[in-house]
């Protein structure tokens, strides 16, 4: 059985080191009219060692957290930072450049999301009273926790939070919300460890109005009606099962619930338009969900299943996977009337439903380990077509998608489990066109194990996997490739040698066996010599190499072969016989020989020795080639198949002669080698027998129906002048023969009731189109027989729906090439597209699907003429199809025609440009990926065209802006695709794996997560009160500095201290001669500055108080200076704002906040200290979260000149420096009117850095005045030159545009403080539950001359700390 969770090395520990969630619960209330989310959700966490837990969350505005009902310091950093300068991009001068900055990129926004953003101060003494008996179940769910152990250090985590921008994640339209599964943006809707390897149960509550209906994972156990008016009702929902949080899914609204008719544990939801539709579609699932059941002989591991279907819209894909619960696409649901529809959903129903046993209820144990659920939950799916869509279109569908993965497995991109690979895809591996190549190559590689250990012995593995635990107390389910190799050993008894290579051939590398074989008969020793050459598809060459890469994951040995043996079937006379004689490892070229059963003289007598004719084939048997003739009558073989059971993944190339591929074609009945004897014979010449063996099987109604399809495609394409057309009048007189009236030669009405019969008649006309002459144009025949068909199409008495019909009319039209003899005929057929277009407004067909279609073929058209149409008439055509009021399906494939217009007119650039526009229009989340996907495809055929593609540099500017906005922040699928569309535009394949990417740039999450950690360990630790005496706080002014101490001293003073006002006067010294850059600080030491805190002396400085009458603290400080000199003014102006979150209360209100603002008077000049913090404000803040903020600023201060003394008393010329300090914790506000729109900020960082400078030399230092100049000026010449040489560095010029992003924002944010709200008296007053909390972060960067003052001049400041009280009544 799966194993549970066990014990984390330590490379293998979560991002938030050790911290393990027991049990969460989640309590929302929705208002979808006023767009508002807003709840709580309760934790249950093992807190870690160092006490702190980290979570993750985006989007959200947290009000409070508490632990244990205690409130608790937290801080938030948000994982999105959106950046824009003018020069961030200037070093991007061709696509390759675009494409290394993009991945350096994708790769940053990637590894900042893996580290937790939340992160929560909790106590870390174990708890020794006895665990809830809630919690007993939960417990041991991540297995880290022994029962022996009598001390639990489990906390009780509570988080009060709103959604702030419901964009990703969950979203909101009209009156419909739901959740998606996108990778890592379960966060952006409620505080969860977003981390596969961290589960737990869940509790959720959803309050909605009462005409709504929330649709949730686990089990509903009942619904409560509130008291509000109006009423509102709550949906109470449990989940038992250990998930991780992506699996948490939410849909509300006016839904319609249809229960199963056969299980009451299956529901099916959708909106009221859809119900009809619902009804039809869903009557097959009760069957998948019990052959699931019997199948692995166990339940549903959820006790019940839900299907939610949306409107295609606004769902982001057309399956959104969550515990026990599926969101779909309504784009899936069909009526009694359509027939196309049906395969499709019935599997995609079906895989959702598998994908709840493997990937929500069993999980990957590593992100390498994810390939083997992708493979299971295919291969139970396989088992549902088997059984109940035919043996034939599971083995077709399986060859078809073997053939696709062994073209495209040719590189590390399609490596199952490779741990590099695995970390460094960081979850995309499964986007896009690798992710299909993957999962198909997965369910191949099981089929494989299969076929080696029998059906019945991998049925056993799979039921050990999904069997209830037999330790109650592991609930937890994983799953990893090594026990899955244990299991095919043990189970499935595989030899381990065989098991030793077949898992690192086929899983940890890439590339397929490529097999070319051909043999000849030995009539005297009567056996086959069969020559076979092997490959591989990915080779040194395909895979370009990184200097990251490891070399045995991007390349393979030539000669390192697979393991086993292939297996050759001959079909001989007397019967047919396998022969497992080819090896799949040792030497490349292989001479094998193998002998028949049959015997050949034994058949001699029965040769007609003068009979130049042979039965069938009468007077065609001239034109078949001599070798064909001998291969039937010298040999007893009548046609021979390699690997005929797949049971390897291979590309084979099998030379036989033509009758042998016809016999194999005629007499095989196994739909693989029908194909291959298809695909073999459109290679050969036009040849008669050719026809007739293709002809003879479109007409067997007894063959496969989408063999016939494949006969009919490939008698268009045998259809020449070689053999008179006949591949194209044997396509016309098959569809005449079924469809036609006899007696006046025009089309029936429509009959579908032989669905087998309507597919392959549907798709004659297709094959028609592709029919060409020797000109490249289609036959006259060609063009006459299409607009026959779309100009007497009846569909009356018809009870199915002809709209798939009519659409593969027209889209056949858009295959069409016309010439001189045909042009004729295309005025009728824009004709008939353009009635059908106006038919389909009025009465909108099945999801716009003949709309689609004209679109297309008018688009093909267009192209085609091009040198005689005028394009923009078209595109005036389907310009107005792109409007957001058109159906959403229709609208996408307008953007899709207008791009392609584009491409072909103006070229790749000027596409990507429209591409960008539509992307600003486009509102849907899976129409931005659709037109992704589609401009990627253009550059992959501007790739193939021209190497040159010819992108403007803004062009590749605006995509990777586009790559770092919110738009792709919101869409992570979008955001893959963007990503790949620079990498195919530098000739790169569309994948992250094989990046280069700069190690010393790029940290690991886990490192990242401990700097976090770290630096809110160190604010913690700094905020933390003293409690020392008053008498502490009073300092000599002429008291000598302490030289071992290099730091700031910081002492605290409690309310409990505070009162009465008290007078603290500092006077510090000024050096004569301010020191230069460079000079050593060690041995100076910084001066004592005093911190007010507001807290009382038994709590902890973020304590709420909840008493009624509060004291506000007023700081003010008052700074002397004496000076011989006059003032001077320095004529720069830096502000820095630093804003940390902080958990400041428990209210409800959101615009609360805690901040501390320090303000002066205005004064004529100014002395301002220039900014000397070299650290990046973004990395620190907080993004302006409303409710969790800590504002530290400082007025400026003037200098005044004779004479005016401003209110201090002094005439002379002395400086004034008075500095209030607020301490509150709503709103930066002022007290001084006057002061509204003059003062200007600098951080309280700044203000201790700059003090530290003043003190930075030794007192008695005196250095002339022109070698000070004379040195500045020389170091000034070689900054300078460095900076020349610096311009075209990408790392220097990323150093100024952060720089300069930094100063940017802090001008921002100071214009934004310059001006504060005046806060009137009522406003004070409500001010609830505050407390103010001033802390001073100490900045180790050497800082440089923060104030000049003149030369030879001497200067005292006394610092005079006035502390006032105000006390705050509530109302």
């Amino acid at each position: 059985m799966a194993k549970p969770r066990k014990h984390k090395t330590e490379d293998q520990k979560a991002d938030n080191s050790e911290a393990v969630v027991k049990h969460q619960k989640l309590c929302l209330a929705i208002d979808l009219e006023k767009r508002r989310i807003y709840g709580y959700t309760e934790l249950e966490v093992a807190v870690p060692e160092n006490g702190i837990v980290g979570l993750h969350a985006d989007n959200l505005m947290i009000e409070c957290v508490t632990v244990d009902g205690e409130p608790a310091r937290f801080e938030i950093f948000p994982h999105y930072q959106q950046m824009d300068s003018d020069d961030r991009w200037c070093s991007v001068s061709s696509t390759n450049s675009a494409a290394d900055a993009a991945g350096s990129v994708y790769v940053s926004c990637l590894e900042r999301e893996l580290v937790p953003n939340l992160l929560i101060m909790c106590s870390n003494e174990a708890t020794t009273k006895p665990v809830p008996e809630q919690l007993e179940e939960t417990v041991q769910e991540n297995g880290t926790q022994t029962s022996s152990e009598s001390k639990q250090n489990v906390k009780l985590i509570r988080i009060d939070y709103w959604v702030e921008k419901i964009e990703t994640g969950i979203h909101i339209e009209k009156d419909v919300m739901h959740t998606n599964n996108q990778i890592r943006r379960a966060r952006c809707w409620f505080p969860c460890m977003d981390d596969s390897l961290q589960r737990c149960c869940f509790d959720l509550e959803f309050t909605v109005a009462n005409n709504l209906v929330a649709a949730s994972t686990g089990t509903l156990m009942y619904q409560v009606l509130t008291n509000d008016d109006p009423p509102r009702k709550t949906y109470i929902y449990k989940i038992n099962v250990p998930v991780a949080a992506q699996w948490i899914s939410l849909a509300v609204a006016p839904f319609e619930i249809f229960p199963d008719r056969h299980n009451n544990l299956i529901t099916h939801i959708c909106l009221s338009h859809n119900l009809p539709k619902l009804r039809n579609t869903v009557g097959f699932l009760y069957s998948a969900y019990s052959h699931y059941e019997h199948y692995l002989s166990t339940k549903f591991p959820f006790g019940s299943y839900t299907q939610v279907f949306i409107d295609p819209e606004m769902a982001i894909s057309s399956l959104s996977l969550g515990a026990s619960m599926n969101i779909f696409s309504s784009q899936i649901l069909f009526d009694e009337k359509i027939i196309d529809q049906t395969i499709d959903t019935r599997i995609k129903l079906a895989y959702g439903l598998a994908r709840q046993w493997f990937g929500v209820y069993i999980t990957a144990e590593a992100p390498n380990d994810e390939w083997l659920l992708d493979g299971l939950a295919w291969f139970l799916t396989d088992s549902f077509i088997k059984q109940f869509l035919g043996n034939n279109e599971a083995r077709y569908r399986r060859y078809k998608a073997n053939c696709a993965v062994c073209k495209a497995d040719d590189s590390a991109a399609t490596a199952l489990s490779s741990s590099d690979a695995s970390k460094a895809l960081y979850g995309t591996q499964c986007i896009g066109f690798y992710g299909k190549i993957r999962s198909w190559k997965s369910v191949a590689v099981l089929q494989m194990l299969e076929k080696q250990m029998g059906p019945e012995s991998f049925c056993k593995v799979l039921k050990n996997l999904v069997a209830p635990p037999k330790d109650t107390t592991h609930p937890l389910r994983t799953l990893s490739t090594k026990e899955f190799r244990h299991l095919a050993n043990e189970v499935g008894n595989l030899e381990r040698p065989f098991l030793r290579e077949f898992f690192p051939r086929w899983v940890g590398s890439s590339g397929c066996p490529v097999l070319k074989m051909g043999f000849s008969y030995n009539k005297r020793k009567n056996l086959v010599e069969l020559a076979a050459l092997r490959g591989c598809t990915a080779t040194p060459d395909s895979n370009p190499t990184y200097p990251n890469s490891k070399p045995d994951f991007v390349k393979r040995e030539a000669d390192a072969g697979w393991p086993g043996m292939m297996s050759i079937r001959v079909h001989e006379l007397d019967g047919m016989y396998d022969h497992p004689v080819l090896p799949m490892a040792g030497e490349t070229w292989q001479l094998l020989e193998i002998q028949c059963h049959s015997r050949l003289a034994s058949k001699r007598f029965q040769k007609p020795k003068k009979g130049p004719k042979h039965d069938g084939s009468d007077d065609n048997a001239d034109t078949v080639a001599s070798v064909d003739m001998r291969s039937n009558n010298d040999s007893p073989l009548q046609w021979l198949r390699a690997d005929p059971e797949m049971e390897y993944l291979a590309e084979i190339h099998f030379n036989q002669p033509v009758q042998m591929w016809i016999n194999q074609l005629e007499k095989d009945k196994d739909v693989v080698a029908q194909v291959q004897a298809i695909t073999a014979l459109e290679l050969f010449p036009r040849l008669l027998s050719i026809v007739n063996a293709l002809s003879n099987l479109l007409c067997d109604s007894q063959a496969f129906w989408r063999v016939r399809i494949e006969a009919a495609f490939a008698l268009a394409s045998t259809a020449s002048e070689e053999t008179d057309w006949a591949g194209l009048l044997h396509l016309i007189k098959f569809y005449k023969s079924r469809r036609y009236d006899e007696k006046i030669g025009l089309p029936k009405p429509n009959d579908f009731h032989d669905f087998a019969e309507y597919f392959v008649l549907e798709a004659i006309p297709h094959a028609v189109a592709l029919v060409r002459a020797p000109d490249k144009k289609s036959p006259r025949e060609a063009v006459e027989f299409i607009l026959q068909l779309l100009k007497y199409n009846e569909n009356n008495g018809n009870p199915y729906s002809d709209v798939f019909w009519l659409a593969a009319l027209v889209q056949s039209v858009g295959e069409l090439e016309f010439g001189q003899q045909t042009v004729a005929f295309l005025s009728s057929l824009v004709k008939r597209i353009d009635r059908l277009l106006q038919f389909d407004r009025l009465m909108p067909s099945y999801n716009g699907i003949l709309t689609v279609s004209c679109i297309r073929t008018l688009t093909q058209i267009a192209l085609k003429l091009s040198e005689f149409t005028p394009l923009d008439r078209i595109f005036d055509l389907i310009k107005p199809f792109s409007s957001s009021k058109t159906q959403w399906q229709v609208r996408i494939e307008a953007f899709r025609a207008l791009l392609d217009l584009e491409y072909h007119c103006k070229g790749i650039d000027a596409a990507l440009i429209l591409f960008i526009k539509y992307l600003e229009e486009e509102p849907s989340l899976r129409g931005q990926v659709k037109l992704g996907v589609h401009a990627m495809r253009l550059c992959q055929i501007s790739g193939d065209a021209d190497d040159d593609h010819g992108v403007m540099q803004g062009t590749l500017v605006a995509l990777l802006r586009l790559l770092e906005s919110p738009v792709a922040f919101n869409n992570v699928t979008l955001r893959h695709y963007l990503f790949c569309i620079l990498q195919v535009l530098a000739g790169r394949p569309p994948t992250l794996c094989g990046v280069p990417r700069d190690e010393t740039v790029i940290k690991g999450h886990t490192e990242i997560c401990n700097e976090l950690k770290n630096f809110f360990a160190a604010i913690v630790n700094q905020s933390k009160p003293a409690e020392p005496s008053l008498d502490a706080l009073m300092l000599p002014c002429d008291e000598p500095a302490n030289e071992t101490n290099t730091e700031t001293n910081i002492v605290s003073i409690t309310d409990n201290e505070r009162t009465q006002p008290q007078d603290i006067t500092l006077t510090l010294t000024e050096p004569d001669v301010v020191p230069k850059e460079g000079n050593d600080n060690n041995e100076q030491k910084p001066p004592d500055l005093i911190i007010l805190d507001s807290s009382e002396a038994h709590k902890e400085p973020d304590t709420v108080s909840n008493s009624q009458e509060r004291k506000k603290p007023v700081l003010k400080i008052r700074m002397k200076q004496s000076s011989a000199a006059s003032s001077r003014a320095e004529d720069v102006v830096d502000n820095a704002v630093l804003e940390r979150s902080q958990g400041a209360h428990n209210g409800g209100d959101h615009g609360t906040s805690s901040s501390m603002s320090m303000d002066a008077p205005p004064q004529r000049n100014f002395i301002e200290p220039a900014n000397v913090g070299n650290q990046n404000v973004d990395d620190v803040n907080s993004c302006h979260d409303l409710g969790s903020r800590v504002t530290a600023s400082i007025g400026s201060a003037k200098l005044p000149h004779d004479g005016h003394d401003d209110g201090v008393g002094d005439g002379d010329a002395t400086l004034l420096k008075e500095l209030q300090c607020t301490a509150e914790s709503s709103k930066v506000q002022s007290n001084d009117v006057e002061t509204v729109n003059h003062n200007k900020y600098i951080s309280l960082r700044a203000l201790n850095e700059g003090v530290d400078g003043l003190l930075a030399g030794p007192s008695n230092q005196a250095v002339s005045g022109n070698k000070e100049k004379e040195k500045d000026k020389k170091k000034k010449d070689k900054e300078k030159k460095r900076k020349k040489k610096d311009k075209d560095d990408p790392e220097y010029l990323e150093r100024k545009r952060l720089k300069k992003e930094k100063k940017r924002k802090e001008k921002e944010l100071a214009k934004l403080m310059a001006t504060p709200p005046l806060i009137d008296a009522k406003q004070t007053e409500s001010v609830k539950d505050e407390v103010a909390v001033a802390r001073v972060t100490n900045v180790t960067t050497p800082v440089d001359g923060v104030v000049k003052r003149p030369e030879g001049t001497t200067s005292t400041h006394k610092l005079k700390i006035k502390i006032k009280n105000r006390t705050l009544t509530k109302p």
